[in-house]
């Protein structure tokens, strides 16, 4: 394994951390509610009263981001290596998981790990798993990405 020093970014990524943390914080102290977008964005098919504008106000501000980010600095390349047919199959993969585990990377990774959730807890551990098994096989055993 290579770390990539010269396009490491540990300040960045520190500062996107915490503001996650502080969004992610701030919804459980004021509103009550765990910041999991799968599930907010899942609770505006079957709206609830009172729910609909949270959760319109909280996808809103995840999707504005990028373009207030961009008044103060140019937005990294994201470059992506997969066919429409790969990133279609990844897509409903990771929803059929979301779906089956309860809740995504965001709720189970950074609200229910923060809470001490033991459901998030091995929830996190089977995605991460998944993960670097995944990488793993698709870089030493089928050679897909290079090394």
């Amino acid at each position: 394994m290579d770390i990539d020093w010269v396009n490491f970014t540990p300040w960045s990524a520190l500062a996107g951390g915490l503001l996650i943390g502080l969004a992610a914080g701030g919804l459980l102290l004021f509103n009550g509610r765990i910041a999991g977008v799968s599930g907010i964005l899942g609770g505006l098919l079957r709206p609830a009263n009172g729910e609909t504008g949270w959760r319109l106000a909280f996808l809103a501000g995840l999707a504005g981001a990028p373009v207030l980010y961009t008044l103060a600095a140019p937005l990294p390349a994201a470059k992506v290596d997969a066919d429409w047919l790969a990133l279609l199959a990844s897509g409903l993969l990771v929803g059929i998981g979301t779906r089956y585990g309860g809740g995504c990377t965001s709720g189970h990774g950074v609200c229910g790990m923060a809470r001490g959730s033991k459901r998030s807890l091995a929830a996190t551990a089977a995605f991460m798993g998944a993960g670097f098994a995944v990488v793993y096989l698709l870089r030493h055993v089928v050679d897909a990405g290079g090394a």
